[in-house]
């Protein structure tokens, strides 16, 4: 397996659409899609060489393939690490990083803002095996500080969070991590390497799920750590071959052809969601708009630095409601009026979407966690897509305009 040859000091937008592994005899233009789960090796001598990891070359579809190589190295060049290794799903990859990294009486920091199933991963899941994570605010250093320990090996944070949008000071945390002998891995899932490049600000690891934005229109799972190779090859890449949690090549191959249009999906929906943003702070049923891009955002000049200027492509706000009863019947009349935009869970689709976050995302949280992490009953999330910005106001505003 060998690199396809190009020159130094290349640019994002052409990384994104050149990085791979060499053609094949046949010369193809757009990477070819190997579906196999085994591969014929020329004689015994070296596939025992294989097998052994003394010499690079496919073996079986669990240790590695072509196309999943290649989106390995095309997010790997685009994040400006030295190697990624990907895995099924985005909660897979950050199983796999725990899997590889922590063990019985390790603890762990981690925001209390992240995506929920995140939340269950480290406090539910990892603590069966003895391992404890403390949960602190996403911005508030001094409570990241606070809460180190001896044993403390990792600090798990996504900037910006879903569904708030709280953007997390990178750098700083680093600097937390690394004075305590920790690693700091970021989830740049709304951001991608489009806008923000965590190692670049201090972080050790960088977890994807490119089921959002990397894939870019809703087709399949996927899943990727990006890092040191001393992390990648020694440490995750056993974890792989092990436990089995490997991206399908056909996935592989989506999202790597999804990564080609990623910067210039992620600056026209990034435009739209300030449009929205900016639309919806003036909206009389609406209470509170959670958006990045906004000079209200409580970190917005932080963002405007750490995400290239852009807020990204997802907004997040509250309608009005007396009561947490009240607000939610209110907010699920605003999500169903919509007739253009999509009621679904995902995100980073080329189509609009539309979600309840407290009956979604954050649904099998208890009220103490939902609480914590700031998810009211009232919220709703908004991922921008690449629909006219009158239509997709339009659409909102036919459940906003009734609750005034």
């Amino acid at each position: 397996m060998t690199r396809q040859a190009l020159p130094g000091n290349l640019h994002p937008d052409t990384l994104a659409v050149r990085v791979g592994i060499e053609r094949s005899q046949y010369g193809e233009n757009s990477e070819a899609l190997y579906l196999t789960s085994g591969f014929v090796q020329p004689d015994a001598e070296t596939s025992a060489r294989r097998f052994a990891g003394t010499e690079e070359g496919f073996t079986y579809a669990r240790t590695s393939n072509p196309t999943v190589a290649a989106f390995e190295q095309r997010l790997a060049a685009l994040e400006g690490t030295e190697a990624a290794i990907a895995a099924s799903s985005g909660m897979g990859a950050i199983l796999m990083m725990g899997m590889g990294l922590l063990r019985a009486g390790d603890h762990v920091v981690c925001s209390q803002s992240v995506f929920g199933s995140t939340l269950n991963l480290f406090g539910k899941e990892f603590a069966k095996f003895g391992v404890e994570t403390s949960f602190v605010s996403q911005t508030d250093i001094a409570q990241w500080q606070a809460a180190m320990r001896p044993n403390t090996k990792l600090l798990f944070a996504e900037t910006p969070t879903n569904p708030l949008t709280e953007v997390c000071d990178i750098r700083a945390l680093a600097d937390v991590a690394h004075a305590g002998g920790a690693l700091l891995a970021v989830d740049n899932c709304f951001c991608s390497p489009a806008l923000q490049r965590p190692t670049e600000l201090g972080a050790d690891l960088v977890i994807h799920s490119g089921t959002k934005y990397l894939d870019g229109q809703g087709r399949v799972m996927a899943g990727a750590i990006c890092g040191p190779s001393k992390l990648i090859v020694d440490v995750f890449g056993p974890i792989v071959r092990t436990a089995g949690m490997v991206l399908a090549p056909f996935n592989a191959w989506v999202v790597l052809k999804g990564m080609e249009t990623l910067r210039i999906r992620m600056q026209a929906q990034s435009a739209t969601a300030l449009a929205i943003a900016q639309w919806l702070e003036t909206h009389p049923a609406v209470t509170r708009v959670y958006y990045p891009g906004l000079p209200s955002h409580p970190q917005h000049e932080l963002a405007m630095r750490q995400q290239s200027g852009l807020g990204g492509a997802v907004v997040s706000f509250d309608v009005r409601g007396g009561d947490p009863e009240t607000a939610r019947a209110n907010a699920f009349h605003v999500i169903n009026s919509t007739q253009v935009v999509s009621i679904a869970t995902n995100l980073g689709d080329t189509k609009s979407i539309i979600t309840h976050p407290g009956t979604t995302s954050h649904g099998r949280l208890t009220e103490a966690q939902r609480q914590a992490a700031g998810i009211k009953q009232g919220l709703i999330r908004f991922a921008t897509g690449l629909e006219h910005i009158d239509d997709l106001k339009a659409d909102l505003a036919r459940g906003l305009d009734s609750l005034t």
